[in-house]
């Protein structure tokens, strides 16, 4: 079949692509900026890429009408913007006017489940969005589902934060809220299963794993599984927006999420319509094996994608690729340079390994503090950590850094910031190979936005002589 892909950078777009591939459909990526668009090279010439911005109907007149099936992949969980409903509402509706002019039969799209009647903002508009997309021409099948776990999915890494981070926790009263959740690989099962059956055709179904817990049940199996003993004090004076406070500074999550979680978890999200089962029947996975399958990938080092991957800060508007050219005029550097006797592909290795658990080779204390000022500041913080312990590519999280240029070949790494600045600020590592020997360069740069971006740079001018030069001391005398 050939099939229409959207959402392909996200957490689910990423893993379904694969399979599909695996399944000879001829796969379509529509994608807002295609070099941010990283594939495997087992699927480069199996995939075809495309360029078009849902949200701009113009951009989608000359994409391909000869279509099978279409998935509809798209959300703004994580998006800061209060009006995130209508730009949801705006993207749907051009993506159904696009699809009416295709042969596609069918549609597909992973909603939220929404069986009770006080809907939060989210689960309200992913509805809409549901309402939207069965207007188009070709049938619409809908899978809604409640938490999803699986490795690098925003539900596991905010459990997983608050388990092996916190002994005691003072949690909100919708701790007692019931869930369903659902390991990622049974939710791909069903959107590959669901994909040319008919009698999917123009259904919703629900879909949920075997057990219905909440979310104090769900923190303390996570505990348990990890061998650690957790004790949760529920308080009654957590209002919505105290809470969201309390989740995202204990967590990873950007306060955006943690704003949208609190406000869809005050609900009870059980399945109540059990008729999937007797079309496509499947043994799903329990919660704690679910948990254990994600912790098993992490282990093997086989995280496929992160939540972490769709999000960008507001600076970059999404096309960060645009920033892979460090400035040199207007600009404000610390640049070190050192010479180096040991293999290349160790040094290399140091520097690919840089952040999350192996922190930042000098004073990390001062690189979690300013993690710290960030998180106060509104930003995402120092908790983000990496997908992968010493594997990365462009488009990656670093801690509060975005991943723009990730090449042994060039033998470069270039990170972008993502933390609250007043400017922006790029940091880049580089090996030069010369007739007298190699040198690493390390090169930090900041653009200032006007007199405060400047003063900043000056305020935290006396730490980077400390961090900046023991840093690229380390990064070339470490070994493991």
């Amino acid at each position: 079949m050939r099939i229409l892909l959207t959402g392909a950078n996200g957490y689910i777009g990423k893993r379904l692509l694969p399979l599909l591939v695996a399944q000879e459909h001829e796969v379509i990526c529509i994608v807002r900026d295609p070099r941010r668009f990283s594939l495997p090279a087992t699927l480069k010439e199996k995939v075809q890429i495309l360029k078009g911005d849902l949200l701009d109907h113009n951009s989608l007149k000359n994409l391909p009408t000869d279509l099978d099936a279409a998935y509809y992949l798209v959300h703004s969980m994580g998006g800061s913007s209060q009006d995130f409903s209508d730009l949801e509402a705006a993207s749907a509706r051009n993506f159904a006017l696009y699809l009416n002019t295709t042969t596609a039969r069918q549609l597909m799209y992973l909603s939220g489940i929404a069986n009770v009647s006080n809907l939060s903002r989210h689960l309200s508009s992913r509805l809409h969005v549901e309402t939207i997309l069965a207007q188009a021409k070709a049938k619409l099948t809908v899978l809604r589902a409640a938490i999803i776990i699986g490795s690098g999915s925003a539900s596991f890494e905010i459990l997983r934060d608050l388990v092996e981070k916190l002994p005691v926790m003072i949690t909100p009263k919708w701790l007692n809220a019931r869930c369903q959740p659902i390991a990622i690989r049974d939710v791909m099962f069903y959107l590959t299963a669901v994909l040319g059956n008919e009698r999917c055709y123009g259904k919703s179904f629900e879909i949920g794993g075997p057990d219905v817990l909440t979310y104090k049940e769900m923190i303390l199996r996570f505990a348990r599984l990890r061998g650690l003993k957790r004790y949760l004090i529920a308080v009654p004076v957590l209002t919505p927006r105290l809470s969201s406070y309390w989740l995202y500074f204990v967590t990873s999550t950007s306060f955006s999420l943690a704003k949208s979680l609190v406000d869809s978890l005050r609900n009870d999200v059980v399945v109540k319509d059990h008729s999937i089962e007797s079309i496509l029947p499947h043994p799903c996975l329990p919660y704690e094996e679910a948990i254990k399958l994600a912790f098993s990938k992490i282990e093997q080092n086989m995280v496929v994608s992160s939540w972490k991957d769709a999000l960008v800060s507001g600076t970059m508007h999404l096309n960060y690729m645009d920033f892979v050219q460090v400035p040199e005029f207007g600009v404000l550097t610390d640049k070190q340079r050192q010479k180096f006797d040991r293999p290349v592909e160790e040094v290399l290795q140091n520097i690919w390994s840089i952040g999350g658990e192996r922190g930042w080779y000098k004073t990390d204390f001062l690189w979690r503090m300013r993690g710290l000022l960030d998180k106060m500041a509104g930003g995402v913080g120092l908790r983000r950590g990496r997908r992968s312990p010493n594997h990365i590519k462009a488009g990656d999280t670093i801690d509060f850094w975005r991943v723009l240029v990730a090449s042994k070949q060039q033998k470069r790494l270039l990170l972008y910031a993502e933390m609250k600045l007043p400017g922006e600020a790029w940091l880049q590592f580089k090996v030069c190979e010369e007739p007298d020997g190699n040198y690493l360069e390390q090169l930090a740069v900041y653009r200032p936005d006007g007199l405060l971006g400047r003063l900043y740079w000056y305020a935290v001018l006396p730490f980077h002589f400390i961090i900046f030069g023991g840093m690229i001391k380390n990064i070339l005398s470490f070994k493991e």
